[in-house]
């Protein structure tokens, strides 16, 4: 579950409802996070992202479902892509959290967000004994 403020993530310029008392706030592996996204994935994988967003906490085969939705196809290039093409793993941040860790926000220095996250990478790989690539940074 997203451990920052659990903001309500609605933004309906797209044409897509926020449910009343509803939140979309990040959950599940990838951090879920807009009512458009709740939407594509819950039409994508037969559930109602809309009106029960708190599912892909509460269901462990939806949530990890959502993940791999998200992963294979959302943004461009994919995660999946990028990863298997060659990009790295920039591009993998820049296509879940490139808003907030690529470009400039200064309550969140993206910086510092980056070499976080590129840190637990590395330190992943490390554990599993595989090379991280090049093409860490957005």
């Amino acid at each position: 579950m997203e451990n920052t403020n659990k903001a309500t993530y609605c933004d309906t310029s797209s044409g897509v409802i926020c449910a009343p008392g509803q939140q979309y706030y990040g959950r599940g592996p990838i951090q879920l996070t807009w009512n458009y996204h709740y939407k594509a994935a819950g039409d994508a994988l037969g559930f109602d992202g809309i009106n029960n967003p708190g599912i892909v906490a509460s269901n462990a085969v939806i949530s990890f479902k959502t993940a791999i939705w998200f992963w294979m196809t959302q943004s461009s290039p994919t995660c999946h892509s990028a990863m298997v093409n060659g990009y790295g793993f920039g591009a993998t941040i820049n296509a879940i959290n490139g808003r907030f860790e690529c470009g400039t926000n200064s309550s969140n220095p993206p910086v510092q967000q980056q070499q976080q996250r590129i840190q637990l990478y590395r330190s992943y790989c490390s554990t599993l004994g595989v090379n991280p690539g090049p093409n860490l940074n957005c």
